[in-house]
């Protein structure tokens, strides 16, 4: 009798800016993973992001057949999640609606919008089904939080989703407790800061960091001044193009120090540099008082604060953090991230039957619940 080898591979695909993250997972542990670097001058030569999809593959090809699996084990494939519209956190199906979106750039460039093409093109090799899971553009912020304070504007969330949510998961198992029925902030402190509150399951509040809200960061501006804002960009006749290029990766720490490392303003603050140690500790307060805002969105409830993302491999960063917000609740620090582990695990939970999948939509009805396989 011939034995068939058990469906338990699931390959992960996360494409960065200059490159390609990709992973083995079997059984529950990741038994091989990849970094492909992808230089500026071999990316130059596609006019788009999503023009460097097949590019990318090839990479992606040569990995895959190097690794000891068979096409019969492979169970899934993950991708990062692009820049869709604004839809509830969860797992999504990959599909024609998803991918439309996506080749179309409708609400940006990004590399992120290649990760589910990638997936489907991967998952059509084997067989299977293509996910993402918890894409940056996840929006579930509460009714209140939408308000502006001017009337034709609102408030919209764009985060760290898929590491905050997974942290948050992590962290909170260690405490005997579900994110499903707790109460947490989750700072995700990289080149740039997303804070929210999460409350059972959802996140109800926090900033958008891509367009310019809460903290300053090593390369974002955060909230500023707003008529001294508008007055600079009236006078510089700064295009919108131009202001979302300042806003996003030419202000913060960039601005004041011309660095974005925290490693090296951290290594300028010990040779006795007074004025990185200033503009860090800016960063800090920020940070600081985004927090207890978001405690103050949870009524003072909070579970745990989690402190994440690169920067928070940083003491100086993190110490002063624990300190001060102690008094709210207590204070866990993960740096880095876990994105290619909670892909995986976004997509063994639809498949495990513990959460249904998503199926994602261009039109105003964006999503429906639907079966894990």
């Amino acid at each position: 009798m011939t034995m068939h080898p058990k469906r338990d591979v699931v390959i992960v695909i996360n494409p960065g800016s200059t490159s390609s993250k990709i992973a083995l997972f079997k059984a529950g542990k990741m038994v091989a993973e990849r970094t492909l670097n992808h230089s500026l001058a071999e990316l130059s030569q596609f006019d788009s992001v999503i023009a460097q999809k097949d590019f990318r593959m090839q990479a992606i090809q040569e990995f895959l057949a190097d690794q000891d699996f068979s096409a019969s084990e492979v169970l899934a494939v993950a991708g990062r999640g692009g820049l869709l519209k604004p839809i509830p956190g969860g797992t999504y199906a990959v599909n024609e609606a998803m991918l439309d979106d996506l080749t179309a750039a409708k609400r940006n460039e990004h590399a992120s919008n290649l990760g589910a093409g990638l997936a489907q093109q991967v998952a059509d090799q084997y067989g299977v089904k293509a996910y993402v899971v918890d894409p940056a553009v996840v929006d579930e912020l509460q009714p209140l939080a939408r308000i502006s304070g001017l009337k034709g504007i609102e408030r919209h969330s764009a985060a760290h989703v898929l590491n905050q949510k997974a942290m948050a998961r992590q962290v909170l198992a260690t405490m005997g407790k579900t994110y499903a029925t707790s109460r947490v902030i989750v700072a995700h402190i990289g080149g740039g800061l997303s804070i929210h509150a999460h409350e059972n399951g959802r996140m109800i509040d926090g900033n958008n960091g891509i367009d310019g809200e809460g903290p300053y960061s090593p390369e974002r501006a955060g909230s500023l001044p707003l008529v001294d804002f508008v007055a600079k960009v009236l006078a510089e006749r700064l295009t919108l193009d131009q202001v979302k290029k300042l806003l996003a990766s030419q202000s913060g720490l960039r601005s004041y120090l011309n660095d974005i490392s925290i490693k090296n303003i951290v290594a300028r603050i010990a040779e006795g540099d007074e004025t990185a140690k200033f503009y860090l500790d800016g960063m800090i307060y920020q940070i600081k008082k985004q927090i207890a805002e978001m405690a103050g969105v949870l009524n003072g409830q909070v579970d745990v604060i989690i402190l994440t993302g690169g920067a928070a491999y940083a003491t100086a960063v993190t110490a002063p953090l624990q300190h001060d917000l102690a008094w709210i609740a207590p204070v866990v620090v993960r740096p880095g991230e876990m994105e290619m582990q909670a892909l995986y695990e976004g997509v063994m939970r639809v498949l495990n039957h513990e959460e249904p999948v998503r199926v994602y939509q261009s039109d105003a009805s964006t999503i429906k619940g639907g079966t894990g396989r």
